[in-house]
């Protein structure tokens, strides 16, 4: 079915992207914007694939005429809630000479860190950008005379309220559904109001139903056997929505589904992630069967789930400029021997998670090399820009440049309003999906919305418990959890991790995370990839004071969410990117997370969703560098006090709770004198 999918939601001035689902290129396509707010004057361009900007609040109405039939597609409009703003840096607070500098770029997330876009000129000693954003904290880059040496990162802040929150419940009453939407105010928004809206895909409408503020009812005579219900909490903001599915069995039974959930395995996973080239060690080369090979150590770790970078055709060591995303680097492999690989690590009982690249293709690929030639069936493959816009000073031979983001002029982004595009990325995923048990996507904050709920519903209507882990840089977008990803990069956390370990920030700056979860209206059910280091990021001991990487790590496994360990983490690998560490390894440290691993397996609570902070008395060291909060248990399971010291020596110090003074990662007694000694990190059981 070509049918575009669920409703969508925007503000206005947001655009929202409309395309036919499982696309053929090779027939036609045509949109029609049926109905729209008296006031709007939006329009629709030709094309397969349109793109609705909104300039009224309301309900827009659109129509795609397919192969298969006629389709429609509600948009819901909400108010913007953008204002003026203003980035501004000052030449003389740039650690580099300006002089003679006169122009900058400017990008950030309002742009996609797109060069080019936003350029501004120098007037005295100062860069500023005017532009228009939502409420929150909003950082951007001013890269001086397009080139990122040298660059200044500033950032501001819009007042205003967060997000509300929504959940949607079902029950059967009799002959009778209940759909109960529980709203929840912003930390510091009105109390929302709740919309429902249905699915243009489904028989079940507004005529079939009754609602009662938070609440609505359907008679079970009314129900098709399969209907989507959303809703939206809106007050000064609009929710993200959420979805709930209603189901009709034989004799009348009733079940329901949150399909936007994660699926139950990731609250409990451990990921490591492996870049694949460095992890044989110095001398050998990697490959599928060397990784293989060691396959008994991450047995050892004791870990769940294994992130491979990009193990496609590349000419890059780290993958992501990918010549043929349907076979294996030929370095690491075939597609045979990655198989084999796949087959070991579920046989160690480890699930696999590939690394998704579809938002861009090597510059080499020959798709790309065709478009630029010009071949007329890949006119339309990658996005074009005019050359004025174009910050790359590669001669591109021709009146446009290719569409990239930040300085990366070697990965050129494909063009989603091509179905050809989309076929193609499509097909790569139908290749992948049935071999591995999720995708961690790449630039996932590059690929339209749509075409990721598209590809959620495909993958899950044949494997529900497959996983999509998000990267969204640099602050977690909310959007990405409706019906689009189960798993999100933390990386409020993660900077958190990093002020705290350069002595930037106070140990109990790491709740300030949990509160901008909150305010960015992420939902309590969502689930957070907690990590303090990447293949994308410096290594935290590198970077960081010493004795703040176990504090850090023990974190990462002792707060709500899903830890990721990077390989060599654990051995102490001081490069980025560097060769794991085998016969020089920090076996110490290895133990520590081997024990940060199997204490998380053993206690339910620290992998509970709940956390409250602990007031603690420090009676030596700095009560700056100490953080104390509690992981409770249900009631038949223990609760537990976590202690965390950021200081390079041990502290003593005394939990605002009744406490066992045994520590549960040590297994030793860490009592004595006024308190517990904190040398990094001590987990203990309340009495």
């Amino acid at each position: 079915m070509q049918h575009p999918g669920p409703p969508r939601f925007t503000t206005v001035g947001k655009a929202v992207e409309l395309a036919p689902r499982d696309p053929d290129p090779d027939e036609l396509y045509r949109w029609t914007l049926t109905s729209a707010p008296e006031e709007s004057t939006a329009e629709f361009d030709d094309g397969p694939v349109v793109h609705l900007d909104p300039d009224a609040p309301g309900t827009y109405t659109a129509e795609l005429d397919a192969p298969d039939g006629t389709h429609t597609q509600t948009v819901r409009v909400f108010p913007t809630t953008r204002t003026p703003a203003r980035f501004s840096v000052s030449a003389d607070a740039v650690d580099a000479a300006l002089d003679g500098v006169d122009s900058a770029s400017v990008i950030g997330p309002f742009n996609d860190f797109v060069m080019g876009g936003h350029r501004v000129t120098r007037k005295g000693d100062e860069f500023t950008l005017d532009v228009e954003l939502p409420p929150g904290d909003h950082q951007a880059i001013f890269a001086f005379e397009d080139e990122f040496d040298p660059h200044a990162t500033t950032s501001v802040t819009v007042e205003g309220p967060g997000r509300p929150r929504i959940r949607l419940d079902g029950r059967r009453e009799a002959e009778e559904v209940v759909v109960t939407a529980t709203a929840q105010a912003a930390p510091d928004g009105d109390d929302p109001e709740v919309e429902f809206h249905f699915d243009d895909r489904d028989a079940l409408d507004e005529s079939d139903v009754s609602v009662d503020g938070e609440e609505l009812r359907i008679p079970v005579e009314s129900l098709p056997v399969f209907s989507r219900v959303h809703a939206v909490a809106v007050a000064e903001r609009p929710s993200i929505a959420d979805t709930l599915t209603i189901r009709v069995g034989d004799e009348e039974t009733i079940s329901f589904d949150r399909p936007a959930d994660a699926p139950d395995w990731v609250r409990d996973a451990t990921v490591y992630q492996i870049f694949v080239r460095q992890f044989a060690g110095e001398k050998l080369e990697t490959t599928f069967e060397e990784i293989e090979r060691r396959v008994p150590y991450l047995e050892s770790l004791g870990i769940d789930t294994v992130w491979l970078t990009p193990v496609c055709a590349s000419p890059t060591r780290h993958g992501y400029h990918i010549t043929d995303l349907f076979d294996t680097a030929s370095d690491l492999g075939t597609r045979a021997e990655f198989e084999s690989l796949v087959d070991r690590l579920h046989e160690a009982g480890i699930q696999v998670l590939f690394d998704l690249v579809v938002n861009h293709t090597s510059r080499d690929h020959p798709a790309f090399q065709m478009h630029r030639a010009g071949v007329p069936e890949y006119a339309d493959h990658y996005e074009r820009i005019p050359r004025e816009q174009d910050t790359t000073g590669v001669d591109w031979a021709g009146d446009d440049a290719p569409g990239h983001y930040f300085n990366w002029a070697s990965i050129p982004n494909v063009n989603y309003d091509s179905l050809a595009v989309r076929r193609w990325m499509l097909d790569v995923v139908d290749s992948w999906a049935p071999l591995v048990d999720g995708f961690r996507c790449d630039v996932a904050w590059g690929v339209p919305h749509g075409f990721w709920k598209e590809v959620r519903a495909r993958v899950k209507a044949e494997d529900p418990e497959f996983l999509f882990l998000d990267e969204t840089v640099p602050k977690r977008r909310v959007d990405f959890r409706e019906n689009e990803f189960d798993l999100h990069y933390d990386t409020d956390l993660y900077y958190a991790l990093r002020d705290v370990g350069t002595g930037d920030a106070p140990a109990a700056e790491l709740f300030d995370a949990f509160v901008e979860s909150e305010r960015k209206g992420f939902p309590d059910e969502a689930v957070y990839l907690r990590y303090v280091e990447n293949h994308d990021e410096d290594r935290y001991a590198t970077e960081c004071e010493a004795g703040t990487l176990r504090p850090a790590a023990a974190a990462t496994f002792t707060l709500p969410g899903t830890p990721l360990v990077y390989y060599g983490q654990e051995r102490g690998v001081p490069e980025q990117r560097g060769p794991m560490r085998w016969h020089d390894g920090d076996a110490d440290l290895t133990t520590f997370h081997r024990r940060l691993v199997t204490l998380r397996d053993e206690i339910p609570a620290l992998r509970s969703p709940g956390v409250n902070r602990v007031a603690c008395d420090v009676h030596d060291g700095e009560e700056r560098n100490v953080v104390a909060y509690e992981r409770p248990g249900t009631e038949d399971e223990e609760s537990v006090v976590v202690v965390l010291n950021f200081a390079e020596g041990s502290a003593t110090v005394t939990p605002h709770r009744d406490v066992d003074t045994r520590d549960l990662l040590t297994e030793s007694d860490v009592g004595g004198g006024d308190g517990v000694r904190v040398d990094s990190v001590v987990v203990l059981r309340i009495r």
